[in-house]
C-alpha cells in the first residue's frame, strides 16, 4: 500500500454497536492496529443511531441482533450519512437477514466468526468500494440478482387481472401445485423455509388470494 493509503487507512473512524461488551472489545482489538480508530461504542441501536449522527464515523460496524434492530439502525444511519460505510456482523449467516440489511443500505455483511486477521482488511475493502460477504453467501446474492430479471405473467380468471411473478415466486407456485410442503421446496430449490414462506405470502399478496389452496385453484385454472 502507498503512502498516501497508510495516511487514509490512519485517518479512518469506526462506531462500533454491540450490546455485548466482549464483542465489542474484541473487534476493537482487532480493527485499531491497523489504523480503524473506534470513536464510539453502543449498546442498542437507538444509541448507535444518535452517536452516529453526532460523530459522523467512516464506518459503523452493526451487530445484526443490536437490542431495537440492528438492521433498522443501519438503514436510519444510511439515511442520515450516506457517505459513512456500514458492515452489519452477525453470529450465522442467514440468507433474508442478509438481503434485509442489504436493501437497508449496508456494505457488508460479515460473520462475528470473521478471522481477526480478515476482519480489518474486510473492512477497510467496503471503504473503497469492495464488497464483503460471506463466501457462501455471494453465489445465492448473484443468483437472486439473475432471477429478478426474469418475470412470469398470470391472468386472474375472476377478474381478468394480470399478475407479474418473479421467477422464484413462480418457482415456488408451481411446487405448490404439485402438492409440496414448504420442507420440500426449500430443498428442491436450496432456499430456506423462511424463504419459501416469505415468496409464498408475496404470491397471496400480488393474487389477491387468502391462502394457498385458492392460489393452487387459480394457477390450475389460468394453464
Amino acid at each position: 500500500m502507498s503512502d498516501a493509503g497508510e495516511t487514509r487507512a490512519n485517518e479512518l473512524t469506526v462506531l462500533l454497536a454491540d450490546d455485548q461488551v466482549p464483542a465489542r472489545a474484541g473487534i476493537k482489538s482487532t480493527l485499531e492496529p491497523h489504523g480503524l480508530r473506534v470513536v464510539g461504542e453502543a449498546s442498542g441501536a437507538d444509541e448507535a443511531v444518535r452517536m452516529a449522527a453526532a460523530r459522523r464515523p467512516d464506518i459503523c460496524v452493526l451487530s445484526v441482533t443490536l437490542p431495537g434492530g440492528g438492521i433498522e439502525a443501519a438503514r436510519l444511519i444510511k439515511e442520515a450519512l450516506p457517505e459513512t460505510k456500514i458492515v452489519m456482523m452477525t453470529s450465522a449467516a442467514r440468507e433474508e437477514e442478509m438481503f434485509g440489511a442489504l436493501r437497508a443500505g449496508a456494505d457488508g455483511y460479515l460473520l462475528m466468526s470473521t478471522p481477526a486477521s480478515r476482519l480489518p482488511h474486510a473492512i477497510m475493502g467496503v471503504v473503497r468500494g469492495e464488497a464483503a460477504l460471506p463466501r457462501e453467501m455471494t453465489a445465492r446474492l448473484i443468483l437472486e440478482f439473475r432471477e429478478r430479471g426474469t418475470r412470469h405473467r398470470l391472468v386472474v380468471p375472476t377478474t381478468d387481472r394480470e399478475v407479474e411473478l418473479t421467477a422464484r415466486e413462480f418457482q415456488v407456485l408451481d411446487r405448490l401445485r404439485k402438492r409440496e410442503r414448504t420442507a420440500q421446496i426449500a430443498a428442491r430449490l436450496g432456499v430456506s423455509e423462511v424463504t419459501v414462506r416469505r415468496h409464498a405470502a408475496s404470491v397471496l399478496q400480488k393474487l389477491g388470494l387468502p391462502n394457498r389452496r385458492s392460489a393452487i385453484e387459480m394457477f390450475e385454472q389460468s394453464e
